[in-house]
């Protein structure tokens, strides 16, 4: 065939890829054609006599006999090239038996060739010439998507399609499709459905069967819920019977739909003598599974019959559970549906799986337990007598309960369980089970399986999820029981028979007598054991639904035997599963999976599926044989199947006619391994009609061939040769002159090789690359089956590692995990070697972290197993396991040493894969080569290597130490040292050599130091004493500082040596050890500070100097000599050995300091915590710290319920500072503001007892109230006074509410005692002497006045005039100013630097920036952040202040008192807390209201000095600011006309510039004392506002004496239509001057005086504008005209408190507009306010 384009392949030309060689059998003679190609191929695939070719640029051409093109009549000479793809870039292609097909890149599918069967998917034609597309449309979607396909597989008369979403869509005919339908062909591709939900890596098309290989489900999707009936036929997938000697929870579900006989095939009798043979295992693979045919159908049983046996589907089979007497008891036949395949007992015989089944003689009690879900019985077994003992106690107990289980049907338990069973919930592992390939259709989850879980657990079970250990019984009912026997009823169910059932249960629990000798082994380890997790976890859902106990049950039946019972009771250390589940977490998308299964479905007849029988599957089933072998690629002959592994083992099944399985097993129905000799590897496969071809690694990089099964007679007509066929494979001779093949592919009886020509050595690089990690994989998987899998199945491991088991287990999980590695690399290689063998994608190189990071912790693990003398203890759990004659470990450890110690080798094995990382960098080398050194690729490649070599340098080193460490605990044996041996720690060096002394040691005085990775030791001892050591300490590195000391000064060789509580002089013996030991010293602490995670960065540096260890560093330590840190652990930023920075102090007795420090004391703002155990509370401090100190402002928070916020010095309350006494803050008894000294209250301050109700002002001395103060109660009365010795003693005043006066002497607080005058309300006075306490009789010896009839009411009244006793406003408050003024660098008011006070403001904000930034919970508003960056930016002034300056600085003060970062916003915020702690609440009474307003204008003339001191150039209080041009006062004046009136604004003053910013936050208590002051007044105008409002407009105008003129005649309507009047009749109300009166409103809504006063001017200017509009003339106002219209408009407004409002104007208003517009106009206002209350009067 297509001679003319072949030519022999030793004639080919170098540097040619993608080159195709074809042959047929395995002649020693044979020359393979080679078919020339205008480009290279990528991919072929064979048919039966045709085949498909993809070559570069996306072309598929086809060749061999293509019956189905229209043009052609036999076979062509030269590939046919399809056209009609020419448009499509197709990436992948399959040939079936006489169809083909491609993928394209979008994921589209076309087909062509033979479609009697619906092969190609094309409705109605049985030929499709050409390739035609074929839409893969997923219904489940409205309107239907297409699917997009990843690859094809096709066989005879069907083909497969992979998604995608990895799921399997197929179309054709057969039941090889794996759908649900009898209708065939199948055009359209249907989903497989069964299939749906796993995760599909390749399918592969047998003739009449399929393969799938599928990734093992992970533990997430495990959680998914997993159906209880069986998806075509709708039946239960589990039952459970009780026995009177086993309980059997059978999943050996038969589904009638799940086998297709042929018509020629005959039914097994059950009662006949037909007896299936018992299928054993081949030597090189254990048999897992043995088989049991059954009927394939039986009919009903009546109700009340026996159930008649039914027939059942091996595929869709589990193992049963068979709690079997505890020592061997007579051998019981199954029922009728035992399973078919599974563990059986090892005390049961194989016959009793594999003879003839049964009818159980007694039938079940209830007949809807006899015959389950139409066909499958759900009892049976032996009626013979079992044995009588029982591990339980009360065996009676036990058998009553679960016969009243068994009779319930399913059916109930599964509303009962729906009705109220709760859901299982496992305890998750750190080590989750890995995926199983169990296989059970998809349908609605039920409850049915629930219920037997419960009825299991109660009787076995295993802690859910513990991977490798021994199962336990008691461990899974205890943990299962309380979770599911809330039902009520046995099993969980409620409603059901409760009562007794349950009692058996808790006996069961609690009476559990398996007893069991101890063992102290790592794990009771299996060969199966991988095998076995995997089967455990294949159900979706089990750990969500709580079904794993049943399965766990049935995959462990061959481990519950009465030994194992026994021995799971035994206390045992946690085993190491040797295979990571799941993968390695970082690689598990990067690298393919080798948790695999392999599934099948189509006809068996030739044992093709893999399931141990010839039955056919009519759905996918797993073969649970190959689920731990690690499968990651099957292919598929016409009648046998073809399994490879990560390991490069080759499993086949199926035809063996011609010897295609490669070993003499006829026919094989399930996988043996082919008999190959050891060491070929095997990496890829292919399978054809009646031959298998394998591709492996040979003696050299370049790759052999070798080929299995028909030898076919060369010649023009080549024709198969009777017998003539391998019994094993063999090699083929020519494979080394095709040059280096990539990949193999067969069909028909053809051969075809991919090969590649060495292109400048890339070619063999790359696969000499791939050689090497499949070699080291299957050398890593041969010492963990052969080495590490024998060691932890010994018993005695764990006792005799002692404490060096728990790193040895680390060891064995390290060393798991890199295999597991390398087997993923191994596989990610070799497809790449059969696909696209370019470097870019190579995970070595994008991901090189990965491996980089997998092998430096197990270097540290292996490292740290060395130190602690792990091989010298594994020592005799060798000789116990390997004897004395350790082979084994020779040959794996290459040693040629026949002396070596099994501790060496045990050392030299266990580093084997280190050496793994000069391969890596000597082949990435050689990569690198192959390409130009500018190219992006060579780079790569370098980096790559560079990585890997430097790595290796690294862990050689490492190893090096671990060696060193382990011969200086060798050496040097004793407590001490026992005491400082650690795992992880390495020697450096140290001075047994006496080279490094201690300067000024005591003459016989020895000193040893030892220098470690992480720490400095240093012993002592003296010279006489036999132990010459007795003391030593040991000095982290991580708070060490070293420096050298010049020779010149000292001539000796010191080293300084600093520590945070000792610094001393080492002095070495030359200047070379002086060198060694600063160089090592120096290194360590760099690696002790740079931690584990970048040693191998550190070692990329180089090997020469290091860099210095930085000074400043952060390190944890705990302090054993400070007097006031000893004990204390610091943890933070260090600065030559002191603790400099932010850290944290806790102190042993639970006393904890976060916050910053500054050479080793608290220093700056700081959290501390001191416990109180009295109160079992602690008392909390948050502020300001000083030298060690409490110092500055901070928030201290007592055991006590005690609350100061304020200032602090020497850790005493100093300054201003504010005090909660009480238990409660919400309820404090008393409150305290005011200065401090020395944690006493001294000057001024304000105590507001709420538990007395009194509320003192004045001045303090030594914590009493001593000078003059103000006492207010809330009953009204009003003290001022002399205070002594806390009491009212001295001068003094007292009003009461209702006026009553005192002016006299005091002794005690509200006691009178001496002269004084006493004036009553009426005016009537008492002078004389005074005592008693008021309130309460007083005694008066004096003289009684009574005012005379005829004298004025100025005379009657005798006036007490208040304020002269009381503290000056200019007192008040010295310290809130004091720390402001402190805080710009003053140390008395005005006195300092002006430049000066502005760096400390820019301080001050940084600081309180970086402070918030570092404690997010402090919390910064946005708009608060940008407040802060504005005011970096001083205004900027030079000469004289314009408008312009002044603006800019009224702005910026805004700002600054906006936030309490700035001092000015501190002071700000403090003075409104005093004020409102002064006037609030008690202080609220109307006595008070002159010292709150002269208050007021102390704050404004105390910080307009501040003011005036940070902007120097400002004038003094009344100063005049020249004058802007015209354009500048129109511009001014609108900006500021809300804050101040334009023209005064010409004029400083404090109130125009500061009240604005002051004012409002004090505006509430201050007005409230205005309000009460006013009161009476007030309520006399308020009267008189609401007798007038009740008048109409034109009424009240007239009353008032407005001139008719001004009335208006109409007003604006609340019409919508624009300019629509309505008249003012007689009736209007509230319509005239209308606008004039709501401006005037707007009087209450302002703060500031001058804001009120401009809203005053804009009610005069709306006047004015309405009686213009109504004279249409110019009009200039009188006094005599303005004020009664005036007086109609403040009327109207209806003002309720106007008499506050013009008191506070009056009190307020800046004095340079007293006498202008402003002055008169407030006048005016005043006038009406004092005319309204005349107006009522009259």
């Amino acid at each position: 065939m297509m001679e003319s384009q072949r030519k022999n392949s030793g004639e080919d030309s170098p540097g040619e890829r993608g080159l195709l060689h074809l042959w047929k059998g395995y002649s020693c003679s044979l020359t393979p054609d080679r078919v020339l190609l205008p480009r290279p191929v990528l991919q072929v695939a064979l048919g039966t006599s045709h085949g498909v070719m993809l070559v570069e640029g996306g072309q598929v051409y086809s060749f061999g006999a293509l019956p189905w093109k229209q043009t052609q009549v036999s076979e062509p000479l030269e590939p046919v090239l399809e056209s009609t793809l020419s448009g499509q870039r197709v990436v992948s292609v399959a040939a079936g038996g006489r169809h083909s097909g491609a993928v394209t890149e979008d994921g589209g599918v076309h087909m062509w060739g033979e479609n009697s069967a619906g092969q190609c998917g094309v409705p109605g034609v049985s030929v499709v010439p050409n390739p035609t597309p074929v839409g893969v449309l997923d219904p489940d979607t409205c309107p239907p998507h297409s699917v997009r396909v990843l690859e094809l597989a096709c066989g005879e008369q069907h083909s497969l399609a992979l998604s995608a979403q990895h799921e399997v869509w197929a179309w054709g005919s057969g039941s090889q499709l794996g759908l649900l339908t009898t209708a065939f062909p199948v055009w359209k591709p249907q989903r497989v459905e069964h299939l749906a939900g796993r995760h599909v890596l390749q399918v592969a098309c047998g003739a009449t069967h399929s393969l799938a290989l599928v990734r093992c489900l992970g533990p997430l999707d495990l959680r998914r819920p997993f159906p209880d009936k069986c998806g075509q036929c709708n039946q239960q997938l589990y039952t459970m019977t009780d026995k009177e000697d086993h309980v059997i929870i059978s999943d050996s579900h038969y589904c009638p739909l799940g086998v297709e006989l042929g018509e020629g095939e005959a039914r097994p009798s059950l009662g006949g003598g037909s007896k299936a043979p018992c299928l054993l295992s081949s030597p090189s693979e254990p048999l897992l599974s043995s088989l049991s045919p059954a009927s394939a159908s039986a009919p009903p049983a009546s109700p009340a019959g026996p159930p008649e046996p039914s027939s059942k589907d091996p595929g869709l089979t589990h193992p049963e559970l068979v709690l079997p007497p505890p020592h061997p008891a007579k051998p019981q036949p199954p029922p009728p549906c035992s399973t078919a395949s599974g563990y059986s007992h090892p005390q049961v015989p194989q016959g009793r799986e594999t003879g003839n089944p049964q009818r159980d003689p007694q039938p079940s009690p209830a007949p809807s337990s006899a015959y389950v879900d139409g066909g499958q019985a759900a009892g049976g077994g032996g009626g013979g007598a079992g044995a009588k003992s029982s591990p339980y106690p009360d065996e009676k107990e036990v058998k009553d309960y679960l016969k009243r289980l068994s009779e319930q049907t399913l059916a109930e338990q599964t509303a009962k369980t729906l009705a109220g069973a709760p859901a299982l919930q496992p305890v998750p592992d750190p080590s989750p089970p890995e995926p199983d390939p169990g296989s059970h259709p998809p349908s609605t989850a039920g409850s049915t399986l629930n219920s037997l879980v419960v009825s299991c657990a109660s009787a076995v079970g295993e802690r859910v999820a513990s991977t490798y250990e021994a199962l336990s019984l008691k461990k899974m009912m205890n943990y299962y029981y309380p979770s599911v026997g809330g039902g009520g009823g046995p099993g969980g169910a409620p409603g059901g028979a409760g009562g007794p059932g349950e009692g058996g249960l808790d006996r069961v629990l609690l009476e559990e007598t398996m007893q069991g000798k101890k063992s102290s082994s790592l794990g009771d380890i299996r060969e199966e054991e991988a095998g076995g997790l995997r089967r455990r976890l294949s159900l979706p859902g089990l750990l969500s639904q709580g079904r794993y106990a049943v399965h766990l049950l049935s995959s462990y039946t061959s481990l519950l035997s009465p030994r194992l019972l026994r021995k799971s009771s035994r206390p045992r250390l946690q085993a190491t599963p040797l295979t990571p589940v799941g993968g390695v977490p970082e690689a598990r998308e990067l690298l393919p999976s080798l948790h695999t299964e392999v599934w099948s479905w189509g006809r068996g007849d030739q044992g093709q599926l893999g399931h141990g029988d010839t039955l056919p599957r009519l759905q996918p089933v797993c073969i649970k044989s190959l689920s731990s072998k690690e499968v990651v690629r099957v292919v598929s002959g016409a009648h046998h199947s073809v399994a490879l592994t990560a390991q490069s083992q080759v499993f086949t099944w199926g035809s063996n006619s011609s010897g295609q399985l490669g070993h003499m097993e006829s026919p094989s129905t399930i996988p043996r391994l082919a008999k190959l000799s050891e060491g070929i590897r095997v990496w890829d496969v292919g399978a054809g009609e009646q031959h298998t071809v394998l591709l492996a690694d040979g003696d050299c990089c370049q790759p052999i061939l070798y080929y299995s099964g028909l030898q076919v007679r060369e010649g023009p007509a080549p024709q198969d040769l009777p017998g003539a066929y391998t019994q094993q494979p063999v090699l083929l001779p020519f494979c080394m002159n095709l040059g280096y093949v990539s990949g193999v592919c067969a069909g028909g009886q053809t051969c075809v090789a991919l090969a590649d020509h060495n292109v400048m050595g890339f070619i063999a690089s790359f696969h000499e690359l791939a050689a090497a990690e499949r070699k080291l994989y299957c050398k890593l998987s041969s010492i963990k089956g052969q080495i590490l899998r024998p060691l932890l199945d010994l018993e005695s491991l764990g006792s005799a590692l002692g404490p060096c088991a728990g790193l040895f287990q680390m060891v064995v999980a390290r060393f798991s995990h890199l295999c597991h590695l390398s087997g993923q690399h191994a596989a990610a290689l070799t497809s790449t070697l059969r696909r696209g063998r370019e470097v870019r994608g190579l995970v070595l190189l994008d991901n090189s972290s990965i491996f980089l990071d997998s092998y430096r912790e197990y270097c540290c693990s292996v490292g740290n197993l060395q130190v602690m003398g792990g091989f010298q203890t594994l020592a005799k759990p060798c000789l116990d396991v390997f004897g004395k004659s350790p082979e084994v470990l020779q040959r794996l450890a290459e040693s040629s040493d026949e002396g070596a110690s099994p501790s060496d080798l045990l050392a030299a094995l266990f580093h084997l894969p280190l050496l793994h990382l000069q391969q890596y960098a000597r082949l990435l080398l050689k990569l690198a080569g192959c390409f130009e050194a500018t190219s992006e690729d060579h780079q790569q490649l370098q980096e790559g290597c560079s990585r890997f070599e430097v790595l290796a340098l690294h862990l050689k080193r490492k190893r090096k130490e671990a060696e060193y460490t382990c011969h200086f605990w060798k050496s040097f044996p004793g407590k001490m040292t026992d005491s400082l041996r650690k795992p992880h720690r390495r020697l450096i060096c140290e001075s047994s050599n006496k080279a490094l002394t201690l300067q000024n040691a005591g003459r016989f005085s020895v000193n040893w130091f030892i220098l470690f990775n992480d720490a400095l030791v240093h012993a002592q001892g003296v010279v006489p004493y036999k132990s010459l050591f007795s003391t030593h300490h040991v000095f982290p590195l991580a708070t060490l500082w070293v420096e050298p000391i010049p020779e010149e000064n000292t001539g000796q060789y010191g080293l300084k040596v600093i520590s945070p509580e000792e610094t001393f002089v080492l002095l070495a013996c030359s200047s070379m050890e002086k060198t060694k030991w600063l160089r090592s010293i120096k290194q360590a602490v760099d690696l002790a500070l740079s931690g584990s995670g970048q040693e191998a960065g550190a070692a990329a540096s180089g090997a020469g100097q290091r860099a210095e260890p930085p000074i400043s560093r952060t390190a944890s330590y705990t302090f054993y000599k400070d007097s006031r840190l000893k004990e204390a652990t610091y943890e933070g930023r260090w600065l030559a050995g002191k603790p400099n920075g932010r850290g944290v102090v806790k102190w042993s007795d639970g006393r904890i300091y976060t916050g910053t420090f500054k050479n080793g004391l608290e220093d700056g703002y700081g959290d501390y915590v001191v416990p109180n155990k009295a109160l079992n509370k602690s008392d909390h401090y948050q502020g300001h710290w000083k030298e060690g100190k409490m110092h500055g402002q901070g928030s201290y928070r007592y055991a006590t319920g005690e609350v100061y916020e304020g200032s602090f010095q020497d850790n005493m309350r100093h300054g201003h500072g504010m005090l909660r006494s009480g238990t409660l803050n919400s309820c404090c008894p008393s409150v305290f503001i005011g200065h401090w000294l020395q944690d006493r209250k001294c000057g001024y301050g304000v105590l507001d007892d709420i538990t007395r109700g009194e509320k003192h002002m004045g001045m303090w001395q030594d914590d009493q109230r001593q000078g003059t103060g103000v006492i207010v109660t809330q009953f009204g009365l009003y003290y001022e006074g002399a205070f002594c010795n806390n009491k009212m003693m001295g001068t003094g005043v007292l009003l009461s509410e209702d006026d009553t006066s005192y002016e006299g002497e005091f002794s005690e607080d509200w006691t009178l005692n001496g002269k004084g005058l006493l004036t009553m309300p009426n005016g009537d006075l008492f002078e004389g002497s005074f005592s008693g306490e008021w309130g309460s009789g007083l005694k008066v010896t004096g003289s009684y006045f009574k005012p005379n009839l005829y004298d004025t009411d100025k005379d009657k009244t005798h006036s007490v005039k208040l304020g002269r006793l009381v503290v000056c406003a200019e007192d008040k408050w010295r310290a809130v100013f004091e720390e402001c003024w402190s805080q710009l660098g003053c140390e008395a008011p005005g006195q300092g630097e002006h430049s000066q006070a502005w760096d400390r403001i820019a301080v001050a904000l940084t600081s309180s920036r970086r402070q918030h930034r570092d404690s997010p919970e402090l919390g910064l508003s946005r708009t608060h952040s940008k407040t802060l960056e504005s005011l970096e930016f001083i205004p900027q002034q030079t000469g004289p202040v314009t408008m312009e300056t002044y603006d800019s600085i009224r702005h910026y003060l805004i700002k600054a008192c906006d936030t309490p970062l700035h001092p000015l916003g501190r002071l700000l915020e403090a003075l409104v807390a005093v004020y409102r702690m002064t006037y609030v609440g008690v202080g609220a009474n109307r006595r008070l209201l002159p010292q709150a307003v002269s208050e007021v204008m102390s704050y404004l003339a105390r910080i307009f000095q501040l003011v005036r001191f940070l902007f120097p150039d400002l004038p003094e209080e009344g100063g005049l600011i020249p004058e802007p041009s015209s354009l500048d006062t129109k511009e001014t004046s609108s900006t500021s006309s809300q804050l101040e009136s334009p023209k005064p604004g010409r004029v400083v003053s404090s109130s125009a510039l500061l009240l604005p910013v002051l004012l409002p936050r004090l505006y509430p208590p201050l007005f409230t004392l205005y309000a009460l002051e006013k009161e009476r007044e007030d309520d006399a105008y308020w009267d008189c506002v609401i007798r007038l409002n009740k008048q109409p407009d034109l009424a009240l105008l007239a009353f008032l004496g407005v001139q008719q003129k001004f009335w208006p005649v109409s007003f604006s309507s609340s019409d919508p239509v624009l300019g629509d009047k309505q008249q003012v009749l007689s009736t209007t109300k509230d319509s005239c001057f209308a606008s004039a009166v709501e401006t005037l409103q707007q009087i209450s809504t302002t703060f500031t005086p001058s804001d009120k006063l401009q809203v005053i001017q804009m009610t005069f200017e709306d006047i004015t504008q309405e009686v213009l509009s109504l004279l249409k003339e110019d009009f200039l106002w009188s006094m005599d005209d303005l004020f009664p219209v005036f007086l109609y408009v403040v009327l109207r407004a209806r003002i309720r408190n106007l008499g506050s409002e013009v008191s506070l104007i009056e009190d307020l208003m800046d004095p340079c507009v007293q006498h202008g517009e402003h002055g008169i106009m407030f006048t005016t206002l005043k006038a009406c306010y004092y005319q309204i209350q005349h107006e009522k009067i009259s």
